[in-house]
């Protein structure tokens, strides 16, 4: 099938990939734009993977306060070359996230992060909450699978929902980045401040 260059230029408007890509993508969905943006960010994901591995020792750290002066953020955000650093795309993404610290409180970047005693803590307060229940104890630990899964969507940065767009994780949200910038990107850290808070 022939693909005109104006939908080559459309896809790549829309989503940021190589006009290569843009092509193949076109040709192998048959010119259906909404199969060819699913072919790229599937090819996308899987290039990121890729690139997760490698070293980030550069970026920025972006600052966030909110308008009423009461939260502060300060995130710090890696990507593997000063020149990505500097890029409006990866600029928008530290800005955009050092909000999102803001708004959502997060207390760890990834589960990975959260200790192990917090999580057996929230163990335990979950057991304490079924003991009552007379459920079998499979049950009683795939509701506690449930509940801790609910508890990392709350307290880990990457595991949220985007507040930009809700039907993305942050981390979804990162590796698509990572697809279109061509970099690895990760969040190393972030300090939320709340006036009153200890």
């Amino acid at each position: 099938m022939a693909i005109s260059m104006d939908d080559v230029k459309k896809l790549r408007e829309m989503t940021g990939a190589g006009v290569l890509d843009c092509k193949k993508a076109l040709q192998e969905a048959e010119g259906d734009f909404e199969k060819a943006v699913e072919i790229l960010r599937k090819k996308g994901a899987a290039t990121a993977l890729k690139k997760a591995a490698r070293a980030t020792n550069e970026g920025l750290i972006f600052s966030y306060v909110h308008f009423t002066g009461q939260i502060g953020v300060l995130l710090e955000l890696n990507c593997e070359t000063d020149f990505v650093a500097r890029t409006d795309e990866f600029k928008e993404l530290g800005n955009n996230l050092a909000m999102q610290v803001a708004a959502m409180a997060p207390r760890y970047v990834a589960i990975e992060d959260v200790p192990e005693e917090v999580i057996e803590k929230e163990k335990e307060i979950y057991r304490e909450q079924l003991k009552d229940s007379k459920k079998p104890e499979n049950v009683i630990e795939k509701i506690i699978e449930g509940k801790l899964k609910k508890f990392f969507e709350e307290v880990c940065l990457l595991e949220q929902n985007y507040i930009m767009d809700d039907s993305k994780k942050v981390k979804d949200v990162i590796t698509e980045a990572i697809a279109k910038i061509g970099e690895n990107i990760r969040v190393s850290r972030f300090v939320r401040l709340q006036i009153g808070e200890e």
